[in-house]
């Protein structure tokens, strides 16, 4: 193999990474990031066993990692509704208590 078709291919291989990584940004999709990095993974290993490895290693991280951060950013969003929600209900209780008190 020349070092032309070594660029083409790695080129290729970082491509097919490329869209694994970002299958893998969206929680729908983990499922099928994997299995297309396994694929992926699996044929390097072929070649060379030990950078396959240190890869799924980076891989497994890496999915734990954005499940982490879109775990926290759906518990932000919902602190977020929940904090929006009892300023709404602060304000009509205030606004309650002002025509209660008017009445009077």
């Amino acid at each position: 193999m020349d070092s032309r078709s070594d660029s083409r291919a790695w080129e290729g291989d970082r491509q097919y990474l490329q869209e694994c990584i970002e299958l893998a940004h969206k929680l729908e999709t983990h499922e099928r990031a994997k299995a297309e990095f396994r694929q992926w993974c699996d044929r390097l290993a072929q070649d060379n066993p030990q950078a396959a490895a240190l890869l799924t290693l980076l891989w497994d991280e890496a999915i734990r990692a954005n499940r982490s951060a879109l775990f926290w950013e759906e518990l932000s969003n919902v602190e977020k509704q929940l904090c929006d929600r009892m300023t709404e209900e602060t304000i009509q209780l205030q606004q309650n208590y002002l025509r209660l008190v008017q009445e009077q």
